[in-house]
Formats: structure tokens, C-alpha cells, sequence
């Protein structure tokens, strides 16, 4: 009966609406139904677990074989395209020529030679190359000493620069593991432990960080807004997290024991000693919390304005004068400070908008916040209603969802002041839509109350609709997590960032990585530093593009 119901077919509006609320009664106890057999499913399982049993297995339905509406937010968002594919001769590189000629007595009498036909075949060498060094030595006996010839660039320790590059590439390139790693090198006769292994990844790699941290603060001057995005890591056993900021040339990763607006912050600021400063902006978001005017008061007499302090200095003062806040009082004074300090940066690179999604922790960091429609759309599709009116009236409003979004990726491509206005109103229209399906209609109110940053792309067409970028950086993270869990140490933590960070970022400004690590332990340096390559390419961009956000 519900699979065929019309509203609109009922004339009487008290009728209709008697109707709307035992509808939504309906899906308040359908949900309640779903959590409460969930609920004593994972109990069930819980039970034979602790009977030393297995619970019910994890099985997926089966998919159907005719194609489906239930469409990735992806898909809905972008019009197919046809797969064509490309010719990749063009691109190889030529090693070696070699001319392959005919047998004459197979030919016959009257063959004419024709000239060549050319066939490429990619092959790679892979084999041991193991050298015995002969090091002359001289000794001087008028001085008392040795001298010994020097080896090569990169050949110090037992392995050479071939394997180093290699391990490296395979284990943050590749996603290899160590193991693995080992037992390939193994097979070409070369004699290395695992241990080896995990040593070349992390010990003696200062080049490489500090390389990473002048990147990165190229990759922060660039542009003024970065994506940021958070996922999980493991350090030790224990739960961490990865901060990942990025932007269309580069991709940075940094390992954190929190994800609060601190940490945020201090990725930001490319890990340097925190400090803080209490001035008129601190104070403007500290009106907006709901800490008390005795409070304030005494935020005001215990702490000096207008002064930067290193973060022992503002222990200090919390354990003083300030030792009367509350921990969540304390928690604001540390946020609103340190975001104010950090507006003040005169020595760094300071970024003036977040696109991210709708985490607390990224808001108040940055002068202007946009948010990822991708993310926005993500509450819609959580949605399950039971109602076939109801699956009908969210069908129908995320097919506008998208249609708005796509008219919004058009006003990129040629932005003017018209558009800009008649998209702000559809907006307010679009969002303003009763459907009496009381949770999509409460997820329309929260789209609609984020109007302000999901719409700065009205002001700035240069920045993306969503944060794919993070996302994908974020998504590298995971797999690499998949595959060898996590570091085992800080400075494993710090080894993973950085080079995570370089194989990224190397994609992006079209280096090979295994040539990049290859020069790099040769000291050869005929590969430009990645710093200096990034601020050049973002120089064209500008030149070439409406790069800079308009102020």
C-alpha cells in the first residue's frame, strides 16, 4: 500500500498532513528497528566470542548484473566519458637499436629489399651489480698517517646507490614491504636482511627531510589556499594521526598524536615551536565561545596583550594567574591565541582560506573556510528511508543537488557577476524545500545554514568545488597503511612523511621519483631542487591563469 501512495491525489491539507507524520512515525521506527537488530546481532557475536566461537560472518549481497541507478557520488556529479585509448610509442625511450635481418635462403630469388618496419619492446635488465673496490692506500711516515682512496658518491656502508634507490622507491612508491623488499633483492643474489631494509627507509635521511620542509613551505606560498584533510596512522601500536595539505603541485604529510585545532595549526606552521598572542582578534573568537565575562576578566589581567609567548611561558601561565580556568576555558585561551599568533606569522607562509570538510577542528584557523560539496552530498546519501514516497522525494532532491553542483563547476569556467547572483539566489530556493520527510528536510537545514562556504567559489573560481585532492592523498596514506601497518618508531613516523610526501609531490611536478632518490644518493644533483621547481611552476600558473584569489 505505501509502494503506491500519492499525496497529492488527498485534497484535505489536515488529511495530508496526519499523513506526513505517521509516515516519518514510520521511519523513526523503522530506524529504531535496524539499530535494535544490529545491536543484538553484535551482542550474539559478542556472546560466541567469548564461548571461544566465530560470529556471524561479514557477507556482502550480490550485486546486480543489470545496470544499476545507485550511482558513486562521483558519477553524479560528472557526465560519463567515452574511454578511448592512447599510444604510448611516442613516449619511450629508445635504449638500444637493433636490426633484425632475413635468412637470404629462405627468401626467394626475385625478393626486393622494402627498407625496415620498426616494432618497439619495452624490457627492463634486472640483475645484481656487485662491485669489488680496489682502494689504493698510501702511508707517510713523516706524518704518521694513512691515506685512503675515497669511494664513490652513494656507495657508502655495504650497498650501493642502485639498491638504496630501489629499496626506497619499491617500499613509499610501490607499497611494498620490507619483507618482501628483501626477499626480491634475494632472489638477484644479493645478500640483505630485513633489518637492512628497514634501516635504508629511515637512518641517515636528514638530505631528504630537510629538502620536504623547504617544499613545503614553497607549496604553502604558492597559493593562498590548501586542502587539508585527516586520517588515521598507527605509531607503535598507538593510534595517531596523518594531517595531509596539499594543493596542485605538491602533497605534504605530517604525522600528529591529535587531530584538535592545535595540531592543525602546528602542520601548518611546519612543525616549529608554538606560541601564542592575545590581541583584539583572540579576543573576538573568544567572545563568540561560551566562556563567562569573570572569565575573560581574568584571561585579560593574568595574561599580557599584544606580546608573543613561547609555549613554556604560556604553561606557565596557565599554571598561574590563568590556574582558575576551567580545562575547556583553558582549551579555548590555547586555540584563540595560537590561531592569533599564527595570523601574525611575518616569516612564514600563512594560509588565508582551508578547503576541507565540516570538522570542528579546521574552522577559526583561517581567514575564509571552504567546504567540499562532495562531503555535503555524503549526508544525503546516508539517508535510508523505508517509504517509497519518501525514496522518491530523496531521489528527487539529490538529482537538483547535483544538477545545482554541476551548474556550479559552469561558473568556473566563466564566472561574471550575474552568474554569480542568480546561483546565490537558486541557492536559497533549493535549500528552502519542505519535502515533510522530516530527516532529509533536516539535512536540507544544514546544508543551507553552511550557504557562506559552500558558496566561495561565487567570490573565488579559482578553488575547487571539493577536496578530491586531500582525499586522494589521504587515500595513498591508507594503502600504504594496508600494506605495512604503520612506523614503529618517531623517526619511522618522520620517514614515512617525508617520503610520502616526495612521491607525491614529484607526481604532481612531473619528476620520476626512483631518478629523484637515484640523484639524490648520488649527490649528482642534476635534478633541480623540488622547492625551487615548484615555485617556478607556480609562476607560470599565474602568468597563465587567474591563479592569485582576487581580494
Amino acid at each position: 500500500m505505501l509502494e503506491d501512495l500519492d499525496l497529492s491525489r488527498i485534497s484535505d491539507p489536515y488529511a495530508r498532513e496526519c499523513i506526513h507524520r505517521l509516515l516519518n512515525l514510520v521511519e523513526e521506527v523503522t530506524a529504531a528497528l535496524r539499530e535494535s537488530q544490529a545491536e543484538v546481532q553484535r551482542l550474539r557475536d559478542e556472546i560466541a566470542r567469548l564461548k571461544g566461537e566465530k560470529g556471524k560472518p561479514n557477507i556482502k549481497a550480490n550485486t546486480p548484473k543489470t545496470p544499476s541507478t545507485d550511482y558513486s557520488s562521483e558519477r553524479e556529479r560528472h557526465t560519463p566519458k567515452a574511454w578511448t585509448k592512447s599510444g604510448k610509442t611516442a613516449k619511450v625511450h629508445i635504449d638500444r637499436e637493433q636490426t633484425l635481418c632475413i635468412d637470404p635462403t629462405k627468401l626467394p630469388h626475385d625478393a626486393e629489399f622494402k627498407g625496415y618496419e620498426d616494432v618497439v619492446i619495452q624490457d627492463v635488465i634486472f640483475k645484481s651489480d656487485n662491485v669489488l673496490f680496489h682502494k689504493e692506500k698510501y702511508y707517510s711516515k713523516s706524518e704518521g698517517r694513512s691515506y685512503l682512496a675515497e669511494l664513490p658518491q652513494g656507495y657508502d656502508g655495504q650497498f650501493g646507490p642502485g639498491i638504496k634507490s630501489l629499496a626506497i622507491v619499491l617500499y613509499f612508491g610501490s607499497n611494498m614491504s620490507e619483507p618482501k623488499i628483501a626477499e626480491l633483492l634475494r632472489n638477484i643474489g644479493v645478500h640483505i636482511s630485513n633489518g637492512e631494509i628497514s634501516k635504508m627507509m629511515v637512518k641517515e635521511q636528514g638530505a631528504f627531510h630537510k629538502e620536504k620542509d623547504a617544499l613545503y613551505q614553497a607549496g604553502l606560498a604558492s597559493t593562498p589556499y590548501q586542502h587539508l584533510d585527516q586520517t588515521g596512522t598507527r605509531v607503535d601500536g598507538q593510534n595517531c594521526h596523518c594531517q595531509i595539505v596539499c594543493n596542485p603541485l605538491y602533497t605534504v604529510y605530517r604525522t600528529t598524536e591529535t587531530k584538535d585545532r592545535l595540531s592543525v595549526l602546528d602542520t601548518l606552521r611546519g612543525g616549529r615551536p608554538r606560541c601564542y598572542l592575545l590581541n583584539d582578534e583572540a579576543e573576538g573568537y573568544l567572545a563568540r565561545t561560551q566562556m563567562s565575562k569573570v572569565a575573560a576578566n581574568l584571561l585579560v589581567a593574568g595574561m599580557p596583550h599584544d606580546r608573543i609567548l613561547d609555549e613554556p611561558t604560556m604553561d606557565a601561565l596557565l599554571a598561574g594567574p590563568l590556574s582558575k580556568l576551567g580545562p575547556q576555558q583553558q582549551r579555548w585561551v590555547l586555540d584563540a591565541t595560537a590561531v592569533a599568533a599564527y595570523h601574525a606569522e611575518m616569516e612564514y607562509p600563512v594560509v588565508r582560506m582551508l578547503i576541507c570538510d565540516g570538522a570542528p577542528q579546521f574552522t577559526w584557523i583561517t581567514e575564509e573556510l571552504s567546504l567540499c560539496w562532495v562531503h555535503e552530498g555524503r549526508h544525503y546519501k546516508l539517508l535510508t528511508p523505508y517509504v517509497a514516497h519518501h525514496r522518491q522525494l530523496l531521489e528527487d532532491f539529490c538529482k537538483q543537488f547535483w544538477g545545482y553542483y554541476r551548474e556550479l563547476l559552469a561558473y568556473r569556467d566563466a564566472p561574471s557577476v550575474e552568474e554569480a547572483a542568480r546561483l546565490s539566489a537558486k541557492f536559497d530556493t533549493l535549500f528552502a524545500t519542505i519535502t515533510h520527510y522530516q530527516p532529509l528536510d533536516a539535512t536540507i537545514a544544514k546544508t543551507r545554514d553552511k550557504k557562506d562556504s559552500l558558496l566561495k567559489v561565487l567570490r573565488y573560481p579559482e578553488i575547487e568545488l571539493h577536496n578530491n585532492a586531500a582525499e586522494l592523498g589521504a587515500r595513498a596514506r591508507v594503502r600504504k597503511r594496508d600494506v605495512s601497518f604503520g612506523p614503529r618508531t618517531p623517526d619511522g613516523a618522520r620517514a614515512w612523511d617525508t617520503f610520502m610526501s616526495l612521491v607525491e609531490s614529484t607526481r604532481k611536478l612531473g619528476v620520476s621519483f626512483y631518478d629523484y632518490v637515484h640523484d639524490r644518493i648520488l649527490k649528482t644533483n642534476l635534478i633541480p631542487r623540488l622547492d625551487a621547481l615548484l615555485t617556478e611552476r607556480a609562476a607560470t600558473l599565474r602568468l597563465s591563469s587567474s591563479w592569485i584569489i582576487n581580494s
